[in-house]
């Protein structure tokens, strides 16, 4: 594909085969290779069909390095500081990129993170850090209909955010050790990205609300008791009784502006413990006077399956995704790459590197989502609000590793 920037993925897995579905409708990327453990020929076999260029398949990073102009980490948390480590060497040996691209969560704890942004820095390399939801076209339209009525009454002062779903689908999500946490590491990081980001005013910079304090609750609700925790153990490999996880997170983060010093608050709650059609996301703002909402289980198409027909089908994720149902009235979105933000999230990225620049969210922004994360387990397991102002709470999260992340989630679970 002329003047396309080739793209190389490591990984290829969910998160990359999402990542494949959404760029056939983005311009101005061609997937040329992939490397992976499992699954790489089968990627990109389908990326060959769905017309994304010639993927070839690749046996390492270095290799596929010399090969395009962006890499992208899809690969799971536990390896990404060694994958990076790879990456930057064959930068140095003469690979010649334009960019890389990390999906969420930047790193399992803030020193992963801060080793992440410094190998970047190293290489001299452009980044963009994935995080789809703050990219969602309904958030950037409700924000973009906002706009005037902001301007004559001042910002939002509180935003609410949740992604639910019934739980991952790889067993590594589900070890906290190796994902490094549970739902609030691995979608906490959604919803504390897009509730700053929905409460930033106008024209400012990502991160000009400073974050003051934060207070979190987590518990194993539902993947602890013992039909779950068997089911789990029986199909991820992963046993609760040792080595649990939390299946539910919810907090409060207190931001300031440093212009006016007024405070205002961003709320989260995740689960893999939702019971409904499948994966929802929510969130919510209000301001003087105004608000938003945004309700991804209210789709434009529903579908009915009764009883009787329910045999037919094979994958109920053909509908929604992390659908638990095949039957009855069933929530479909025709187009969850896109409704997500994965499609403008690319966009985003080819035009930051066509140009010679970092993404929209550089990992350095990253780097703070997961500071945030880490103070939010901070608090719940010390069961106090946590002072983000403090220089000793500061050094000490540069350190952190959450009990549960240590195998030692029975302590605070």
């Amino acid at each position: 594909m002329a003047n396309s920037l080739k793209l190389g993925m490591v990984g290829a897995g969910f998160v990359a085969r999402f990542h494949a579905i959404s760029l056939r409708q983005v311009r101005g990327f061609e997937l040329a290779g992939v490397t992976a453990l499992k699954g790489a020929e089968e990627l990109a076999g389908s990326a060959r069909a769905w017309g994304l260029g010639e993927t070839r398949v690749y046996p390492s990073i270095a290799e596929m390095a010399g090969e395009v102009d962006v890499v992208a980490l899809f690969a799971p948390n536990y390896v990404r500081v060694a994958m990076m480590e790879e990456l930057v060497a064959a930068v140095k040996a003469g690979a010649n990129l334009k960019g890389v691209i990390c999906e969420k969560p930047l790193g399992r704890t803030v020193a992963e993170a801060r080793r992440l942004v410094e190998l970047a820095r190293s290489a001299n390399l452009r980044t963009a850090y994935f995080e789809n939801q703050i990219f969602m076209k309904p958030v950037r339209a409700a924000l973009a209909q906002l706009e005037p009525v902001q301007k004559t009454m001042g910002p939002m002062s509180l935003s609410r955010s949740s992604e639910e779903h019934g739980g991952p689908h790889e067993g590594w999500f589900w070890d906290p050790t190796k994902q490094g946490g549970g739902v609030l590491n691995d979608m906490g990081c959604h919803s504390i990205a897009v509730g700053w980001y929905a409460l930033t005013p106008l024209g400012k910079d990502i991160t000009f609300l400073q974050p003051q304090s934060v207070s979190a609750e987590i518990g194993l609700l539902k993947w602890g008791q013992p039909f779950w925790r068997d089911k789990l153990l029986k199909d991820r490999g992963v046993d609760y009784s040792k080595t649990p996880a939390e299946d539910f997170a919810t907090g409060m983060i207190t931001y300031r502006n440093p212009e006016t010093g007024r405070k205002v608050k961003a709320q989260f709650t995740n689960s893999w413990m939702f019971e409904k059609q499948g994966l929802r996301l929510f969130m919510d703002g209000m301001g003087p006077g105004y608000a938003f909402e945004v309700n991804t289980l209210v789709s434009p198409l529903n579908i009915f399956i009764g009883d009787a027909a329910a045999e037919a089908i094979r994958d109920a994720e053909l509908a929604l995704e992390k659908s638990t149902a095949t039957r009855g009235l069933l929530a479909v979105q025709h187009n969850e790459g896109d409704l997500y933000g994965y499609t403008d999230e690319n966009e985003d990225a080819i035009r930051a590197f066509s140009e010679g620049r970092d993404g929209f969210l550089p990992w350095s922004y990253g780097l703070e989502i997961t500071r945030l994360v880490m103070a939010s387990y901070m608090a719940a397991e010390s069961r106090r609000t946590v002072d983000l102002t403090d220089p000793a709470t500061q050094k000490a999260l540069e350190t952190y590793v959450p009990l549960i992340a240590q195998g030692r989630g029975a302590e605070v679970l």
